[in-house]
């Protein structure tokens, strides 16, 4: 993997780290406000023209094709490998990590919609049952989803000044508070004016799923549009909600996911709340 051979990291580095589908736009998003607050005003905010997968590269991809180009002012680098195929450099450094997972019922259904979406128009898309027998057999591109999430949980346990472990659903039950939270932990935390004139609401207000999804930039721009990549950006802006999976499963596709997820949780202290 090309990451792992050539990618080196930088001590002031924040990786973003995910499954697909799991809240990524939206961290990016989040953080990439924060970091360069001091950088913008309330009209210039690259995130009003750019879709937020432009605005924090992806290891994978980015960073690699384009390592010696990286600005120092945005130590930010996006990736959905699982904690044990991290590039050595990152192990081995001082650099932050922070994870977002989200309940798995709904990170399905989330990644599901997806995969329709990019399938061309003339291709079948993948049923439903078809495609939940995959995610709960673990066949994807980063592994197992519950691993993935594993790795990261005990990671953060571990070593909790070094990994942020969030969930999806506590992100969007108290946005605030997390996005202090976040700044905190990346070393740029608000200032008590900051704080009092507002600034940790407008970066709420302008990551909220509500504002990126309507921006012209979201709803008819393309990602990578000069590359075999190229993904309208509308395709990362579906719902954002939490419990969508009601609207799709079976009782017997939830009992599936849900036994899964009490199985490979059971002991290490992570649970989701059923909305």
């Amino acid at each position: 993997m090309k990451s792992q051979q050539h990618f080196q990291a930088q001590s002031g580095d924040i990786i973003l780290s995910s499954a697909p589908k799991t809240g990524t736009t939206w961290l990016k998003a989040l953080t990439f406000a924060i970091v360069t607050r001091h950088h913008f005003d309330d009209s210039t905010n690259p995130l009003l023209t750019t879709v937020p997968h432009e605005c924090v590269p992806l290891l994978e991809v980015d960073a690699v094709e384009d390592a010696f180009h990286r600005s120092p002012k945005l130590p930010l680098l996006a990736t959905h490998l699982p904690y044990t195929s991290l590039p050595n450099s990152i192990m081995s450094s001082h650099c932050k990590i922070v994870y977002i997972c989200r309940e798995p019922k709904d990170a399905f259904i989330s990644l599901w919609h997806f995969i329709c979406k990019l399938a061309p128009q003339e291709e079948e898309h993948v049923p439903l049952e078809a495609a939940l027998d995959m995610f709960c057999k673990g066949i994807s591109q980063y592994g197992p989803y519950w691993d993935h999430v594993l790795g990261y949980w005990k990671a953060s346990l571990e070593c909790p000044e070094r990994v942020l472990f969030l969930k999806y659903e506590d992100l969007k039950s108290d946005t605030l508070h997390y996005i202090k939270t976040l700044a905190d932990f990346m070393g740029c935390p608000f200032s008590l004016e900051e704080e009092s004139e507002g600034v940790v609401q407008k970066i709420m207000n302008l990551c909220s799923f509500e504002t990126l999804s309507n921006l012209k930039v979201n709803k008819t721009g393309m990602h990578r549009s000069t590359t075999p990549l190229a993904t309208k950006n509308d395709v990362y802006f579906r719902k954002g909600n939490v419990g969508d999976w009601k609207n799709h499963l079976t009782d017997e596709m939830v009992h599936r996911v849900d036994q899964i997820t009490e199985q490979k949780f059971s002991g290490t202290g992570l649970m989701f709340l059923q909305p």
